[in-house]
């Protein structure tokens, strides 16, 4: 069974920088990142595949933020660059047990509990 923990959010003015982590427990694969703000759905953000060699981002965060990973610590990150109040959510991290990432929330195997990020403007 493999388990995620993500530790990284905070309060920070727009404009401003953070970076998550997602430390995973197990052998992992493919890795993204959801968020979910307020009475909102969840929805994707960015997403790596197995190998690290493909990426995926919504269009939202596109040119802001950047989802990479160290495979020596099994850990995920998340830099998220020039955030604006609509960045304000709670994040999460997941895997799934194959090398192909995805946008689809549904195919992740795995899910953190989540870290809150909040943008003041």
């Amino acid at each position: 069974q493999v388990q995620l923990v993500e530790s990284g959010g905070g309060l920070v003015q727009a404009g401003g920088s953070l970076r998550l982590s997602c430390a995973a427990s197990g052998r992992t694969y493919a890795m993204g990142w959801f968020r979910q703000a307020p009475g909102q759905a969840r929805e994707f953000v960015a997403a790596i595949s197995g190998s690290g060699g493909t990426t995926y981002y919504a269009d939202s965060v596109k040119g802001r933020f950047t989802i990479a990973r160290d495979y020596a610590k099994n850990t995920v990150y998340l830099q998220m660059n020039s955030l604006k109040p609509e960045d304000t959510a709670d994040y999460y991290c997941a895997a799934r047990d194959t090398v192909l990432a995805t946008t689809v929330d549904k195919l992740y195997d795995y899910w953190g509990q989540g870290t809150q990020v909040t943008v003041s403007s």
